[in-house]
């Protein structure tokens, strides 16, 4: 390995992530933030940077322990940011040359996000606000009715179906609504308030208005969690004048102001296939009707769509209008790549302004029309780079930041090879495959196939820890997007729903056939299996129905559609959307398509890895395939994550995730 040496499932402690580039109004320099694991291992710590940009100059900032979503004041003298402290998050304050840090927030239940307003004079923030009759009283009275209830132990009420979620866990009786607070006082004046949720939202650049996304149930309104649907709506800063925008049939995800405060940019779905719809990107006038769509004529998914075991619940930019107000930036994801897309508002053609092969998840745009955007590839988890000129598509990015320089010092790295295949039933399909370090002609290797999850997310040129350290182990590596991934367009990510199991496990059949078949250093006689989520329900389906891999790992896995659908804080919709029925009336459709229905086929020894707190796939999946097969006397082991949930393995608990990826290799080595 020409003195380096092989990456490690402890590596990942060792990892720099950054995120958030923040340019400054007055030019010259941008904030962005560094996240690493902390010194125990058992969380993360996040401060910002300051990077000058003629220079490369690139310092601390901030140091506190976990500082996150940095955003200048509108003139640039200030800069405004979230810090943890003491197990609540709240907005801060410093000058733009440094300083004291000062909290200007203090609302009861913290901050999630925020905006300066268009004058600098006020924030608009987004808290939880409890809907009980403690949210009437003062935050200090709150308090200390809260610290004596935890003395006691409480009842949950539940009214609501959707009663939980794998990102917040149990629903706590609180809604999250926006607040207007001004940097000089701690007081917060309520915009919005009911039994609703606030969605994305922003400032119109007159400062006049407040949009933002929600369903409003109507009065008479019983069952609003099973509306998929949305809404966007404007009113006073001050929360009077609510508008209602936007027609019935859309789900809409982000929004932005036009630069003359005239129209929206969305991101949304008209639902037309359920949850496998592709983001479009609409424009809407302020006045409210009909959303135009300005990327009807492209058949590719306008968001961030890539999976990988870097980023856990980031944020990704846009749209966002160019700053000449002629055009609208957002991200698409397409052919495993995610780029900068440019939408001319005249009617021209739409345009990539980053290139292929690598993962675009943030992106500002400087006073120049030069483009700053963090991104990563196969080799980097990711960095900071300046498109300096990104109408050129000869002109290379300038990349600014150098946060994991180990990885290219001291460790060797495997680069994919992408391929594509075409299926038995017309499918095209790509995948890749990594190859151990140092494999001479006429040896063969054992190999593992990876699925990923959604199923409509997509695998792609992005840095993957996991399949990094299964080559460094000795194996090759194969993973696909087959049928119902996104990236390849509105029928491709159509193809599962109804059919898990069908043309989804055919594709990767086929794929293990066009990999034997094309590379040679590949041993057929030792293949192994493993994915995550939907992943996870893929590997149990496939050891259910072939017996031509020799080990298998399932990770937060689904085995039985009839107890996922009451028990996944997804279940009641998801179900019926992917697979087709309810538990009660399609009890047969259900058990057909859940792999618990095959496991007296299987023979594989499977390992079984699950998080106790997995709300999207909840353990009692795990604990069902561990039960039958034990009863069945299979070779199997369940590893059960205290307080993981479905996110361990991209942003849990650090120990935990290097402890996962011991299973996983420890398994591999015993079983192939």
């Amino acid at each position: 390995m020409n003195g380096k040496r092989a990456i490690t499932s402890e590596d990942l402690y060792q990892i720099t992530w950054v995120n958030d580039p923040v340019p400054s109004p007055q030019g010259g320099k941008l904030v962005y933030v560094s996240r690493q694991t902390n010194d125990k291992h058992d969380g993360y710590r996040s401060h910002l940077r300051m990077l000058e940009l003629s220079s490369r100059k690139d310092k601390p900032f901030t140091f506190g322990e976990y500082d996150h979503s940095p955003a200048w004041s509108p003139d640039g003298s200030q800069l405004a940011f979230i810090r943890k402290s003491e197990g609540q998050s709240q907005v801060w304050l410093m000058a733009a040359d440094g300083g004291e840090a000062q909290q200007i927030s203090e609302l009861q239940h913290g901050v999630s996000s925020f905006l300066w307003s268009p004058d600098g004079n006020c924030l608009l923030v987004k808290s939880t606000v409890d809907t009980s009759p403690k949210q009437q009283i003062s935050p200090t009275a709150a308090r200390e009715h809260d610290s004596a209830e935890k003395l006691l132990p409480q009842e949950l009420i539940v009214d609501r179906i959707r009663m939980k979620s794998d990102e917040s866990g149990l629903w706590n009786g609180r809604r999250a609504h926006l607040f207007v607070i001004a940097p000089v006082r701690a007081e917060a004046i309520p915009v919005t308030s009911g039994h609703y949720d606030i969605g994305d939202y922003a400032w119109s650049p007159d400062g006049t208005r407040v949009a933002w996304i929600t369903h409003i149930p109507a009065e008479d309104e019983q069952h609003s969690d099973f509306v998929l649907t949305n809404h966007v709506y404007t009113s006073r800063p001050d929360g009077s004048n609510i508008q209602q925008l936007t027609p019935e049939g859309y789900a809409f995800y982000r929004l932005c102001f036009a630069p003359d405060a005239q129209s929206l940019a969305l991101l949304a779905s008209d639902r037309t296939y359920g949850n496998a719809t592709l983001a479009k990107l609409y424009t809407l006038p302020i006045s409210g009707g009909e959303p135009s769509c300005l990327s009807s004529h492209w058949d590719v998914q306008l968001n961030h769509s890539l999976v990988g075991d870097m980023r856990s619940h980031l944020v990704p930019t846009g749209p966002l209008y160019s700053r000449d107000g002629s055009s609208i930036l957002c991200l698409a994801s397409i052919h495993g790549s995610v780029r900068i897309a440019r939408f001319p508002l005249d009617g021209g053609h739409a345009e990539y302004l980053s290139p292929d092969k690598c993962e675009v998840y943030q992106f500002a745009e400087l006073e120049q029309g030069q483009i700053v955007a963090a991104a990563a590839d196969t080799q980097h988890p990711g960095d900071l780079y300046l498109y300096e000129s990104p109408n050129d598509p000869e002109s290379k990015a300038v990349r600014l930041t150098l946060s994991n320089p180990q990885l290219g010092q001291d460790i060797w790295l495997c680069t994919p090879e992408t391929f594509w295949f075409d299926t038995t039933d017309g499918q095209r399909v790509q995948g890749w495959i990594m190859k151990p370090h140092g494999v001479v002609d006429g040896v063969k290797v054992p190999t593992i196939l990876e699925i990923h999850g959604g199923p409509h997310m997509m695998y792609g040129f992005t840095f993957m820890h996991e399949f990094q350290l299964l080559v460094a182990q000795g194996y090759a590596v194969v993973y696909i997007n087959p049928r119902g991934g996104l990236g390849y367009g509105q029928q491709f990510v159509n193809a599962c729903r109804g059919d898990y199991g069908g043309g989804d496990y055919r594709d990767l059949m086929e794929s293990v056939d066009y990999v034997v078949s094309r590379y040679s250093f590949i041993d057929p006689t030792r293949l192994g299996v493993t994915g995550g989520s939907y992943g996870g329900f893929m590997t149990n389906w496939i050891v259910g129905h072939t017996h031509r891999f020799k080990a298998a790992v399932t990770q937060r896995s689904i085995c039985n559609w009839l107890s996922f659908y009451g028990v996944s804080d997804i279940g009641y919709f998801f179900t019926e959307d992917q697979i087709g029925g309810n538990a009660w009336d399609d009890t047969e459709k259900l058990w057909k398509h859940s792999p618990l229905a095959y496991v007296g086929n299987v023979q594989t020894p499977l390992l079984i890895l699950h998080g106790e707190q997995d709300l999207r796939c909840p353990i009692e999946q795990a604990e069902q395939l561990y039960v039958a097969l034990k009863r069945r006397k299979q070779t199997t082991r369940l590893v059960r994550f205290p307080g993981a949930n479905h996110e361990l393995s991209r942003g849990g608990h650090p120990y935990l995730r290097v402890r996962r990826l011991e299973h996983i290799v420890g398994w591999f080595n015993e079983y192939l």
